[in-house]
């Protein structure tokens, strides 16, 4: 029987000793981690030019912030600010929906809808968004009347800012819902097989849950996007919140204040949005470790 040292031995109640080897030679040298003096001597140069940049806008007159100020809750913008709004949730919810559909004739077995759905997706992403506006706006040279209607009077600026803006993010929303449903294991697909259900209940109660996870984040990219996207169709006088600043500096000529107060709200909307999203992902990703 082996006899074990009496100085290894710990009294009742003690604390447990650190693991890790102990240093019995006073003489062994001691490694000292290298002080990081570059990034360091790096933050304080980025922090100093920060502060100089804002101090420089700050006090610049030529920014005119009174006049930002004062147009900043003007009837005007907000009314501009509303109608970007709507058009963003519209386009969305309408382009996620067109966008689902062609993701679904995509991964069909039909090879006639996947191909229709492959050129949807190639011809609208291939072509400018700038482009598809304005060849909207300008529908009635081909089609003058529609259903006996006027196109002129069917198809107002608003009308085509929503049919160009959702035609073309649905092309975008089809490979971003196509890429969540083919992250989801096959294994589950056929574990619902095997339990009888059928294809559309396998989609919503198993598939389009776990696919959240990969779809959450590039939607809300999306989101943004589309967001900051819908200031493009001030081409067509659409009076969104980039429209409205510049009816205003076109009179006033105060171009660059006018400029800071769409941009401070497209700061202040996509600054929610992104929050929005965080947490949007952190509840999708629960159980997945990802979501902290």
């Amino acid at each position: 029987m082996s006899s074990v040292p009496l100085d290894t031995l710990e009294p009742p109640g003690a604390r447990p000793r650190a693991a890790g080897p102990v240093r019995t030679d006073p003489a062994a040298p001691v490694v000292v981690p290298a002080r990081s003096t570059g990034q360091w001597t790096a933050a304080v140069v980025v922090l100093v030019l920060l502060g100089l940049g804002l101090v420089s806008v700050v006090r610049n007159d030529a920014f005119q912030w009174d006049v930002v100020a004062r147009y900043f809750t003007s009837a005007s913008v907000l009314r501009g600010l509303g109608l970007t709004l709507w058009l963003t949730a519209a386009v969305m919810v309408l382009g996620f929906a067109l966008g689902t559909l062609l993701a679904v004739l995509r991964l069909s077995a039909n090879p006639v809808l996947r191909a229709v759905s492959w050129g949807y997706v190639w011809f609208f992403r291939s072509t400018p968004i700038l482009v598809q506006l304005l060849f909207w706006f300008n529908i009635g040279m081909l089609y003058p009347r529609i259903l006996g209607v006027s196109t002129v009077d069917l198809l107002g600026p608003v009308a085509v800012a929503v049919i160009g803006l959702t035609l073309h993010e649905a092309a975008y929303a089809a490979e971003v819902v196509r890429g969540g449903v083919l992250s989801v294991d096959r294994g589950q697909i056929e574990a619902a097989q095997a339990l009888g259900l059928g294809r559309r209940r396998r989609f919503t109660r198993i598939v389009l849950p776990q696919a959240m996870r990969s779809i959450v984040p590039p939607a809300g990219n999306m989101l943004i996007g589309t967001l900051k996207g819908t200031s493009i169709v001030s081409v067509i006088a659409v009076q969104d919140l980039l429209y409205s600043t510049q009816l205003v500096y076109h009179r006033t000529y105060e171009v660059i204040p006018l400029l800071l107060v769409a941009t401070l709200w497209y700061v202040a909307v996509t600054s929610v949005l992104g929050v929005g999203q965080h947490y949007v992902e952190k509840r999708y990703a629960r159980g997945t470790g990802a979501g902290r």
